[in-house]
């Protein structure tokens, strides 16, 4: 019975000659190294989004990235503060001379010369009246553009012709004590119409 049965002859494979595509090495390393990455690389879900940071952090990471920048880096500085400014006044300040500032000045000066030493009382007096009379002409000239009402020059003429008066007590005194008192007295008429002058 096994002879009775025969098997086929036996069939040999012969390899087959393909021939090969000439390839571009650039392109067959880049579709290789493509498919290998790929293939390595396991599919993961997207990161989730980070928390958001508070102005402490973001303040921190500033400093950070300056320092990481370098202490040597040229950093923009502000312009300086102008320090003019803090020098100006909030209220204005007038410095124009009053009207009777002319008037002021000449009885400021007699009643410095009645505080220091003088040669006489008659020269006292015959200066008073001098000033007197000047500051009357320069009452009457402010009178006369309208720049000072009549009531404050007819004031003025008052403590004028008081000043005068003092100054003749003054040359009558005798006695030093007197003397002193009546001086003294003479000098407060004198800050009175300074006062009553500067109020032009």
């Amino acid at each position: 019975m096994a002879s009775s049965l025969s098997l086929p002859p036996a069939i040999t494979l012969r390899p087959r000659y393909v021939p090969h595509r000439k390839l571009n090495p650039s392109t067959t390393t880049t579709s290789i190294r493509f498919s290998i990455t790929n293939s390595n690389i396991p599919s993961t879900p997207d990161p989730p989004p980070p928390p958001e940071a508070s102005e402490a952090e973001l303040e921190l990471r500033k400093k950070a990235a300056l320092l990481r920048d370098g202490r040597g880096a040229a950093v923009s500085r502000p312009e300086p503060p102008n320090f003019q400014i803090g020098w100006k006044r909030t209220i204005e300040i007038n410095n124009e001379k009053p009207k009777g500032w002319a008037i002021a000045d000449f009885i400021d000066k007699l009643e410095g010369l009645m505080g220091r030493q003088y040669g006489s009382t008659e020269l006292l007096a015959k200066v008073g009246r001098i000033v007197a009379e000047r500051a009357r002409e320069e009452a009457e000239v402010l009178r006369a553009d309208g720049e000072v009402e009549d009531r404050m020059v007819t004031e003025l003429y008052r403590v004028l012709k008081l000043i005068e008066m003092d100054l003749e007590m003054v040359k009558a005194a005798v006695r030093d004590e007197t003397l002193a008192q009546r001086i003294e007295q003479a000098r407060s008429r004198c800050r009175q119409a300074i006062r009553v002058a500067l109020s032009f």
